[in-house]
């Protein structure tokens, strides 16, 4: 994997991000398993609770194309910000990578690239097996 390509993927995808509201612009590239990268950027709504994260857009985008398999996901957001995907989009990559593998590429405030895997991010993830226990 080539994180410095993913990371100008998801700066290229922020670049397409609508945020009138509160100008915070993100961008995400997503790797799925074949080696193909799949964009998405934050698309904002007056109504804020119908906002997408770049995260889940580029997600969503990659399963309408059939992909189920992924190794890696870049964020970017604005310089000076450290930025990882929020809450609800780590629980909706759960749903695609139950191990916890999944690898998140990031940027610390400084710019200095940071990377966890999904597992750290979300420990302890609600899943499939909460919905069916033993």
């Amino acid at each position: 994997m080539d994180a410095p390509a993913l990371m100008a993927a998801a700066e290229a995808a922020r670049a397409m991000a609508h945020a009138p509201y509160s100008r915070f612009t993100v961008g995400a590239a997503l790797l799925c398993a074949d080696g193909s990268i799949q964009p998405g950027c934050n698309v904002e709504n007056a109504s804020y609770g119908a906002t997408l994260c770049a995260e889940r857009v580029a997600l969503g985008a990659a399963v309408a194309r059939g992909q189920r398999r992924f190794t890696a996901i870049a964020v970017a957001g604005p310089a000076g910000i450290a930025l990882s995907p929020c809450g609800l989009c780590r629980q909706v990559l759960s749903e695609f990578a139950p191990d916890g593998h999944l690898l998140v590429l990031m940027r610390a405030a400084d710019g200095s690239p940071r990377q966890a895997t999904l597992a750290a991010l979300l420990p302890d993830a609600f899943g499939p097996d909460q919905l069916h226990p033993g």
